[in-house]
């Protein structure tokens, strides 16, 4: 388990930015992670997403399981991300989006970490509400050093 101050010493993400409000847990043996993330009418996205019916923008889902995968390769690594490193996208693929993401919902994010090759981490990840799939994608990531 990890809470929000844990979180936020691991990613360099902030508000508004910061998809990931808690791990629920973590299996190092089997390279999962499961993490929380709280949908509010708060959100500054749901202002112009939509007016009338606000939903989570897809690639919000996607960035929060990026931020989930993230959280899963430190953990698996036992690393830490500098002040100089950074965690990219680098691809994604079979992103399917099952049910719409609303002000209300709890967005449970999981990861399982596929492989890493050549600095690449791929990892399956889906998203759930009340255990209900909303989102599916193969992500993959990776750390590189900034300037």
């Amino acid at each position: 388990m990890m809470d929000i101050h844990q979180i936020l010493s691991k990613l360099p993400h902030r508000y508004p930015f910061l998809l990931v409000d808690r791990v629920l847990d973590v299996d190092l043996q089997a390279k999962t992670l499961r993490a929380l993330k709280n949908v509010t009418m708060n959100e500054p996205f749901f202002t112009g997403h939509f007016p009338r019916r606000p939903v989570m923008p897809g690639v919000l889902i996607l960035e929060a399981l990026a931020q989930t995968s993230a959280l899963l390769s430190l953990e698996v690594e036992s690393v830490s991300l500098g002040e100089d490193t950074v965690f990219y996208f680098v691809g994604i693929d079979g992103a399917r989006f099952k049910r719409p993401v609303e002000p209300g919902d709890q967005l449970i994010l999981h990861a399982a970490m596929d492989r890493v090759r050549g600095g690449i981490y791929k990892f399956n990840c889906k998203a759930t509400v009340d255990g209900e799939l909303a989102s599916e994608a193969t992500l993959m990531c990776t750390m590189r050093k900034v300037a």
